[in-house]
């Protein structure tokens, strides 16, 4: 039986990053039928990436932060196509060039279009490839919904990791907080100063199992949060959302410009990047986001009707 031919896609980084990465891993899908896709990225998002439906398998990579691997743990043959969809210098371009493929896309190999600081992230893999003649459309960016079943159906889902906290809740409703690994104490605060009992706090040991977290995002009446991988699964799955901006622009990073989507970027006529992304305090643009800010925007989606927590009246909506 003749081995199928190989198309490896280097992005090694973080949810968000995969899920903005959706509509390049489909229209390579479309393009190379015949291939076998492999994605190398963290093995802890080998669920979600099944969840997308983007590839047939995960090459698990090890690099700290957003570094690239060092080493790419290839055994195989050299691949028929390698794209770097990682980053635009050549450490990224060369660990897959050392893998000798047959063909590599890349925006630091020759011949490549030039690269845009101001540019969407997802639209920025989609022309990439497009200058290859590989058609992808930046929108097609959504996933199908789990099959779990969410524990808190129709809250509003309050992630205040990745530096952004929100310390006022809309009346009437369930809220549910989410913690990634490591960030319990952050959500058990928030939930101690909105008043919410420890048991709307899910996650913060360790990250929720993707499963789960997918349904909660999905059965959610809203998510707030800052701009990181929560915000991207909302976008992808459908779901009304709020995001906070900070260090960087949503011109770079943001949802798309539908009515159930709204990003809260509170800038005095700066540049797309004007901070840190990665920096070890909250920027400062993300500090003049106000939770009246937030309500107010919740206020302004398209959102179902909300469901009664248990002994309360009418909700109450934020005006």
């Amino acid at each position: 039986m003749t081995e199928r031919p190989t198309l490896l896609v280097l992005r090694a980084l973080g949810l968000g990053d995969l899920l903005t990465g959706v509509p390049a891993l489909r229209a390579l899908r479309r393009h190379h039928p015949g291939h076998e896709l492999v994605l190398a990225a963290p093995a802890r998002l080998a669920p979600a990436l099944a969840a997308t439906g983007t590839a047939d398998r995960l090459l698990a990579t090890d690099a700290p932060g957003r570094e690239v691997p060092h080493r790419l743990p290839w055994d195989g043959p050299p691949p028929d196509l390698a794209v770097d969809l990682h980053g635009n210098g050549p450490a990224s371009r060369d660990a897959l060039a050392r893998l000798r493929p047959a063909r590599l896309i890349a925006y630091a190999d020759a011949g490549a279009p030039r690269w845009r600081d101001d540019e969407h992230e997802r639209e920025r893999w989609c022309r990439l490839l497009r200058h290859h003649g590989i058609g992808a459309d930046a929108g097609d960016l959504l996933i199908a919904r789990p099959a779990v079943p969410s524990p808190a159906p129709g809250a509003v889902l309050i992630h205040p990791g990745a530096d952004a906290a929100a310390r006022q809740w809309p009346l009437g409703h369930r809220v549910v907080v989410t913690a990634g690994r490591g960030e319990r104490a952050l959500a058990e605060g928030v939930a101690c100063e909105a008043g919410l009992p420890s048991g709307d706090v899910l996650g913060g040991a360790t990250d929720l199992p993707f499963p789960l977290l997918a349904a909660l995002v999905a059965e959610a009446r809203a998510v707030v949060c800052g701009d990181t991988g929560i915000a991207h699964l909302a976008t992808a799955l459908g779901t009304p959302s709020v995001t906070l901006f900070g260090p960087v622009s949503p011109v770079l990073w943001g949802p798309p410009a539908v009515p159930r989507h709204l990003a809260l970027w509170r800038h005095h006529g700066e540049e797309t990047r004007p901070g840190d992304a990665h920096g070890p305090r909250p920027d400062p643009r993300l500090l003049r986001i106000r939770p009246a800010d937030v309500l107010a925007a919740l206020a302004e989606l398209s959102l179902p009707p909300p469901v009664p927590l248990p002994g309360c009246g009418a909700p109450v909506r934020p005006t």
